[in-house]
């Protein structure tokens, strides 16, 4: 069963706090082995890959096959059928015609003093992409993160997907064609994030890594940053439904077994304003569970990490959102526009309840690589501007120089910058001559 709590309890807060704290996903110390194995890749390169693949995915490679061949894909992707091509290529037009809404302008002005002021944005050159392989391969993913990538312009797209026993999905290898991938990998785990990092032998380091992972993965993501760009380190998936009783249970039911379904440490969270209400869904993914496909993932991520919030009003029930700051808020109330306005951290808002949060995992267009455990608090999801950089303009005329310089000047100094301040008087010097 889930936690059940209602606002009224004298110690709601108390229980809701823990709540928000508890770990849901078991954290092996694998710190020490990811940089063993970063280190490994740093100096070995390709024979340090095919060996670890080996041992990992139980897969035989040489340096010649750690890519796939165009070959190789054009005899998986001849696999797929119409209709699952079809629902690719619907999802990757709406991904793009989405994100490229995204692009920023180039902006540049002339201000009162007579300098020349700006930004420009500019691609990162290369941007790698992780795609998880074997039973958690989401071809869905693969657009996610290669689509804005492209729309970005990012020249380089190099992807790396485990082959576990040497199985690919060649829904993965057809959204990555689709999506515009330039090379694809057979590698997984640290020791891809390693290479993409920082290049083999066959493999070129690239500027930015996004996509999701196991522990190790993540691990790996966290060391190399600084050295590449990264997008997050995403946890467990979540979802937080907000429901009033003008709804189907079942409905709701299956909304918060989407996210369930992901991992045994995923959280589904019922909020509504009608006890009634909330035991009707409980029963409602019960009687699902009975039936799911994968109920033992299900129903073990329901067990332990599920709660149904019983609130006074919606306005609390919004207030509670803001504290949880979910990965996917769905809001299916008669006014979900007016909730949404109060719900001011979630990572992606499905409004209304003909709004499935599963229709933004593949269809609707904006992104579903978005911030878990509660960090829609300050960052945001995957967008085409993760692949691009903004680099300020500057130019002084004479006359701007002139009216700013001295200050620049007297700042330096109060900072015992020398340097700093001397490179700006010489040029007032030689205007004052």
């Amino acid at each position: 069963m889930p936690i059940t709590l209602t606002t009224t309890q004298p110690d709601f807060d108390a229980r809701f706090t823990a709540l928000l704290g508890a770990k849901r996903e078991d954290s092996p110390d694998v710190d020490a082995a990811v940089a063993e194995i970063i280190a490994d890749v740093r100096t070995r390169g390709d024979q340090a890959l095919i060996e670890l693949t080996a041992r990992f995915d139980r897969l035989e490679l040489t340096a010649e096959r750690l890519a796939f061949s165009p070959e190789e894909i054009a005899q998986a992707i001849a696999q797929v059928s119409d209709p699952e091509r079809a629902a690719l290529e619907l999802a990757a037009e709406r991904i793009r015609a989405y994100h490229a809404r995204q692009m920023p302008e180039d902006a540049q002005w002339t201000d009162k003093t007579g300098a020349t002021l700006g930004w420009r944005w500019t691609p990162v050159s290369a941007a790698g992409l992780y795609v998880p392989g074997g039973l958690a391969s989401y071809p869905s993913s693969v657009l996610m993160n290669a689509i804005p990538a492209k729309v970005a312009g990012v020249e380089r797209l190099a992807v790396a997907v485990p082959t576990p026993d040497g199985v690919i999905n060649p829904l993965v290898l057809l959204a990555a064609q689709i999506a515009g991938v330039d090379e694809i990998y057979r590698v997984g785990g640290a020791q891809a994030v390693a290479a993409l990092a920082y290049g083999t032998e066959t493999i070129a380091p690239v500027d930015k890594i996004t996509g999701p992972g196991n522990a190790y993965v993540a691990a790996a993501k966290r060391r190399v940053f600084g050295r590449v760009g990264i997008d997050m380190i995403a946890g467990p998936s979540e979802i937080l439904v907000i429901a009033d009783r003008n709804n189907d249970p079942d409905w709701i039911a299956l909304d918060l077994l989407s996210q369930a379904e992901h991992d045994e440490s995923a959280q589904s969270l019922l909020i509504t304003d009608d006890a009634d209400f909330a035991q009707l869904v409980i029963k409602a993914v019960d009687r699902r569970l009975e039936t799911l496909e994968r109920r033992a993932i299900a129903g073990a991520s329901w067990r332990d990490y599920g709660a149904v919030i019983v609130v006074r009003n919606l306005d609390e029930a919004a207030a509670l959102s803001n504290r949880i700051a979910p990965e996917h808020l769905a809001l299916c109330v008669s006014e979900p526009q007016r909730l949404a306005d109060q719900c001011i951290h979630a990572g992606a808002i499905f409004l209304g309840q003909w709004t499935p949060e599963a229709i933004g995992d593949y269809v609707a267009g904006p992104n579903h690589v978005l911030p878990t455990a509660r960090s829609a608090r300050f960052s945001s999801g995957l967008s085409a501007l993760d692949f691009l950089k903004r680099t300020t303009l500057t130019r002084m005329s004479p006359e701007a120089l002139h009216a700013t310089g001295p200050a620049a000047e007297t700042l330096a100094q109060s900072e015992s910058l020398e340097a700093h301040g001397l490179s700006v008087r010489a040029r007032l010097d030689h205007l004052n001559r």
